[in-house]
């Protein structure tokens, strides 16, 4: 059989606070073409189809939408787990009438142990665990171990094995070996960070979620699909897009998505970025994260930026000031909230409220021990 490895879909969740809806749209739509053109059987969601625990009312009808479409217009079968993102009792919900369309719904470890069975595959769907949890499906307090209790979750799962069919773990954790984003959540199970690989290799293939970097982990058949979309400035040069996995020899291809909206990078002087030929290269809709190579301060820098690249989300110096001409260093003799709200606008491109400068006077009183007007 043939199917679509994806994860970390993260519905509802914002990029430096702009709404990433419509990228998610984008991103879906290009996975259900990708469905439709390699002829897949199956989908398998690694984990993380929300954002948070409580999804707001728009993200549980956009990933309703996506569900249907997917699973009920185009008869794709679904195998999804939830995620240390996820709520697993109200992912929970339905669970029991999902089966009839052949959407396969993972959220406790109980489950994971009785495989969903296809032509010559077998899926196991283990989700998102805590240590506590493991002791209490073993009914085994002494179990703190992630290495110890993942053993004993493959032993159980190797009792339904097929010998006739291969064998497919989808999961969401920590590998061994493993780099991280920024964009991701630190994931500790047990108190450990990561899973031994070794402990994995009775499968054929692990269909992993959680790290949003394709490239997070070198292994043949130990992947991480990465998130649909990006999510953070150090994301912006990673590949975003799904494996298409045939069970037949177990080969798997990294197919990209183009982003609908990218995160653009740059890099040059305060005049540079304000000149036609930097700033017309950039599509507005880009989300764009500056580094500035001036030393100098130079006032009111993010809203002038704004008005060249309106999706600014991060704005960082390469140079920083370390020791001031002999004719600038009056700046320091300046009334230090006056110095605070300088500050505070250059690095916000937004003046104080009035209540922040009351905890900025508060808190300067307390170290100065003196007076504030």
């Amino acid at each position: 059989m043939r199917f679509l490895h994806t994860a970390d879909w993260h519905i509802g969740r914002k990029l430096y606070g702009y709404d990433l809806a419509q990228e998610q749209e984008h991103a879906f739509a290009e996975i259900t073409k990708i469905a439709l053109e390699k002829k897949v059987d199956a989908i398998v969601i690694a984990g993380d189809l929300y954002d948070r625990a409580l999804p707001n009312e728009d993200s549980v009808k956009r990933l309703n939408k996506m569900i249907i479409e997917l699973n009920l217009k185009l008869k794709k079968p679904i195998l999804a787990i939830s995620g240390n993102h996820d709520s697993a009792v109200r992912l929970n919900t339905g669970r029991e009438w999902f089966k009839a369309t052949q959407y396969f719904l993972n959220t406790s470890i109980a489950e994971a142990m009785v495989p969903v069975e296809f032509s010559d595959t077998q899926f196991f769907l283990l989700p998102y665990f805590q240590i506590f949890q493991a002791r209490n499906f073993f009914a085994d307090e002494s179990l703190t171990d992630l290495s110890v209790v993942m053993k004993r979750i493959i032993k159980r799962m190797k009792e339904n094995f097929a010998p006739d069919k291969k064998h497919v773990l989808v999961a969401h954790f920590f590998a061994a070996g493993s780099t991280k984003t920024d964009s991701e959540t630190k994931i500790e199970v047990g108190g450990l960070n990561a899973v031994p690989l070794d402990l994995l290799s009775d499968f054929d293939y692990v269909a992993l979620g959680h790290l949003h970097d394709v490239n997070a982990l070198h292994e043949e058949r130990i992947r991480y699909s990465g998130s649909l979309v990006k999510f953070s400035v150090s994301e912006a040069k990673t590949a975003k897009g799904v494996w298409i996995v045939d069970t037949n020899l177990f080969h798997s291809d990294f197919i990209t998505i183009e982003p609908l909206n990218d995160i653009v990078l740059l890099k040059d002087s305060y005049e540079k970025l304000i000149s036609p030929s930097v700033y017309n290269e950039v599509n507005n809709e880009d989300f764009v994260a500056i580094t500035l190579e001036d030393k100098a301060v130079i006032p009111n820098v993010m809203n002038n930026l704004r008005e060249f690249y309106p999706k600014i989300i991060s704005l960082s110096r390469e140079n920083q000031i370390i020791e001031l001409p002999e004719n600038e260093a009056i700046a320091l003799e300046l009334d230090p909230m006056k110095l605070l709200a300088n500050f505070f606008e250059d690095m916000t491109g937004e003046k104080m409220t009035e209540q922040q400068k009351k905890w900025a006077i508060s808190g300067l009183e307390r170290v100065t021990g003196g007076e504030k007007e």
